[in-house]
């Protein structure tokens, strides 16, 4: 027998391989799983350079994945002011107000993760603020991603006067007095690229690295990254591997975006084969809508407001035949579909294609499913589609169905919120995520919060939809086994077992057996990932 790089022993093994679901120690050489089995087992698996790490009791079980995340353009997204912890305009304003203070001459107010809700009543609108920004140009990206409200100054710098026609469904909000600042969907957000400053890309490498640590240290070993849209990402992700190991493996999915033409559709089938050690481009990320706040999301019938009735895609057609193009290469797709119509959509053009025997499934995937009806929840295990979910999102809405996302959707859509145990109930793949920078990475709290359907450690805070809560093994397979069948990776990842990627995760507490909210707060001893490790507590 071949000596172990590493033997991890003291542990609790919770393996979710069913031949054997538990053990005591791992061995792990050349980035590998090489054997499971008891303590009693280690003095076979050592040798003179043999590490052995004793876990003292804590509970090794395969290496917590983030199914959806944006860790490089989520450097970008999240640069300047947090303003995740604003609730109300009196708030903002202050936040706004401090950090323009502190500006250097010429210097910009960024902010994000603003909530939709901070601004209660009033539409999103840049009146609001230009007072508390003496003058400064601003760009705030609000907590979805999707929208972004600018200042006048931001809008004079990049020459945004009017409306713009986009070949996606987006918008530069107008009144009678012209833009508000309210931009809604990436197109339009992206008119002020290029005025809006960024981190040089010293500064963006570092913090590129220092938020991978943060994520080791939580106890993540990988992430599906759900875009490639800041430049130079193979070329940065390289330059990191050349001086070292990335400590999150990545899998990215480019955009494939309305407007693309078959050459396009070719690019992004040649960027497939690029790869590096601990990251690889597998697979392509598609928009079949936007956000309910936004009013963008495709619904069966109007919002509310008598908005979200349309595509992002302004043919739909178009979507299904791209994303038929791309399958009949062998790549994977991943399509963001919020409202009940985009779902359905998504779901017929994986039926259209045919490919629903063992080859093809998990081949296809819907991200978010916010708001879905009962007669679309088997069709995913049955044409066999993964559903990817972010649990962290329902601390955006209220159980009282008082918040910006129920309001918009109305009672009996947001009675149907976030149906995670409905899912897996009508046997669907459910992967698990974050959505980081939209929420937080940690997938301690992802694991509670599919449990609790409420923030961990607010026990005063009524759940939302708690109908819909994971067991903690459900949730612990959301993050392993089901993330590695999303990925078509499941004979390499997800389990721990010989042969397997040596991809791992400890625990101070059993994640499936102890409280929910013990979970969120539990010291990780160990981080693995590629058989390095990449963080101990």
């Amino acid at each position: 027998m071949t000596a172990a790089d590493t033997v991890l022993t003291g542990a609790r093994v919770r393996t979710l391989d069913p031949r054997r679901p538990w053990a005591g120690a791992v061995a792990v050489k050349d980035g590998r799983i090489a054997a499971v089995g008891e303590d009693a087992d280690v003095r076979e698996w050592r040798g003179a350079a043999t590490e052995v790490v004793d876990l003292g009791g804590a509970t090794l079980t395969p290496g917590l994945v983030d199914g959806h995340s944006h860790p490089v353009w989520g450097v970008d997204m999240s640069a300047g002011t947090d303003l995740s912890a604003v609730r109300d305009l009196g708030q903002l304003r202050a936040a706004l107000a401090a950090a323009a203070r502190d500006l250097p001459p010429g210097g910009w107010v960024t902010g994000w993760g603003l909530d939709h809700n901070a601004f209660g009543d009033h539409p999103v609108h840049r009146a609001l603020i230009e007072d508390a920004l003496g003058g400064a140009p601003a760009f705030l990206r609000l907590y979805d991603g999707h929208s972004a409200l600018a200042s006048g100054a931001a809008l004079a710098a990049a020459q945004v006067t009017g409306p713009r026609t986009f070949a996606q469904r987006a918008s530069v909000v107008c009144d009678a007095n012209g833009p508000t600042g309210h931009l809604i969907e990436h197109a339009a957000m992206e008119l002020l690229a290029d005025v809006v400053p960024l981190p040089d890309p010293a500064q963006r490498r570092a913090r590129l690295l220092a938020s991978l640590h943060d994520m080791a240290a939580a106890g993540l070993t990988g992430a599906h990254v759900m875009d490639m849209q800041s430049p130079g990402v193979p070329e940065l992700l390289d330059a990191v591997e050349a001086d070292g190991h990335l400590p999150v493996r990545l899998r990215l999915a480019p955009w494939c975006m309305p407007g693309i033409d078959t050459e396009g559709l070719d690019r992004l089938i040649a960027l497939q084969r690029l790869h590096g050690r601990q990251w690889r481009v597998g697979g392509v990320k598609f928009f079949m809508d936007g956000t309910v706040e936004g009013g963008t999301a495709w619904l069966e019938r109007p919002d509310c407001h008598g908005e979200s009735t349309d595509a992002l895609w302004p043919d739909p057609a178009a979507y299904t035949r791209a994303v038929h193009h791309l399958a009949r290469a062998g790549v994977r797709t991943v399509t963001h579909a919020i409202g009940d119509a985009a779902v359905r959509h998504a779901l017929d053009t994986v039926e259209l294609l045919g490919d629903t025997g063992a080859a093809g499934r998990h081949r296809h995937r819907i991200e978010h499913i916010e708001t879905v009806p009962a007669d679309q929840l088997p069709r995913f295990a049955a044409l066999g589609v993964a559903a990817s979910m972010q649990p962290l999102h329902t601390a955006y809405t209220r159980a009282d169905h008082t918040d910006a996302w129920s309001r918009r959707v109305g009672e009996e859509r947001a009675a149907r919120a976030w149906r995670c145990r409905d899912l897996r109930d009508a046997g669907a793949v459910l992967v698990l995520g974050s959505d980081w920078p939209i929420a937080h990475h940690d997938p301690r709290a992802t694991l509670a919060t599919a449990r609790l359907r409420r923030p961990a450690g607010a026990p005063g805070t009524a759940p939302v939809t708690p109908e819909q809560a994971l067991t903690g093994l459900m949730a612990l397979e959301g993050c392993t086994t089901h993330a590695a069948l999303a990925a078509g990776e499941e004979h390499e990842a997800g389990r721990i077992a010989p042969g397997y990627r040596a991809d791992l995760t400890a625990l101070a507490v059993d994640p499936v057996t102890a409280p929910a909210d013990d979970v969120a707060t539990a010291p990780v001893r160990l981080t693995m990932s590629g058989g390095r490790i990449t963080h101990r507590g």
